[in-house]
């Protein structure tokens, strides 16, 4: 596949439970290399697309592929091709970080374990934590190392659902700083986010599903152009309590 080409490809998706209809003809491309935010409120439906993306549930209607295959026809040639981080970190508490890895490495086939273990804890910042039980970390480095654990194998396309849920400004901050470092991998990332933040710093490219439709697709930029021109003022920049929080944590562990 080239740069450019289409890693995800999705067209008129269906999905209803009972009379509940949650994904109500949902299209959306995704270019190989990308980072694309799935932006929606709860309920939206953005699990159950990943979900359906996943080969973990299948759809009503409608086609979905990833690196080419069929998510339906195709289901064991999607996994090889996927990586899925949930909401909340599938990490062993009782085993350190870097036994953690080495587990995912051996139950893939694996050469040298220790080697691909060791290599994910220089990546992402966890050399050393590596040998510490993971029931000793903060939620940031436990959802860096479910990411980590997510990447053995070096799937091309990773799915992300609202990785960053319950975590503090600071563990954020680590985790926005990993999705950066997948993407500039060419790694392709579809991320899932309630925060409109989050999906502003990362996204190449923001979707916003509403009551199961795929209402806004583009950048940044393209959605800002459906809003009138703004009205300029001249005003003091003040600092968000989120930047105050972060300020003052980086002096306080300089200190």
């Amino acid at each position: 596949m080239t740069a450019t080409a289409t890693a995800i490809r999705v067209e008129g998706l269906e999905k209803s439970y009972d009379e509940l209809a949650v994904l109500r003809g949902v299209d959306l491309h995704v270019e190989q290399g990308s980072i694309v935010a799935l932006l929606g409120s709860n309920g939206a439906g953005k699990t159950t697309l990943v979900r359906i993306l996943s080969t973990l549930l299948r759809a009503d209607a409608g086609t979905a592929s990833v690196q080419g295959y069929d998510v339906a026809a195709q289901a064991a040639d999607v996994r090889e091709s996927i990586s899925l981080t949930g909401q909340f970190a599938a990490v062993d508490e009782i085993l350190t970080g870097r036994e953690n890895l080495m587990l995912v490495a051996r139950l893939r086939h694996l050469p040298d374990a220790g080697r691909v273990a060791d290599d994910l804890l220089a990546r992402f910042d966890l050399v050393e934590a590596g040998a510490r039980k993971v029931a000793t970390y903060s939620g940031g480095m436990r959802r860096r190392l479910d990411i980590a654990m997510s990447l053995i194998g070096e799937p091309p396309v990773v799915f992300l659902d609202e990785p960053t849920t319950g975590l503090d400004p600071q563990a954020r901050t680590e985790v926005w700083a990993s999705v950066k470092e997948l993407a500039a991998r060419g790694t392709t990332v579809l991320l899932t986010t309630q925060y409109l933040e989050e999906a502003e710093r990362l996204a190449d490219r923001i979707a916003i599903l509403h009551e199961g439709r795929i209402i806004a697709d583009g950048t940044l930029a393209d959605l800002k152009q459906l809003f009138p021109p703004a009205h300029v003022e001249y005003v003091e920049k003040q600092p968000t309590l989120e930047e105050i929080f972060l300020a003052i944590i980086g002096a306080e562990q300089k200190s």
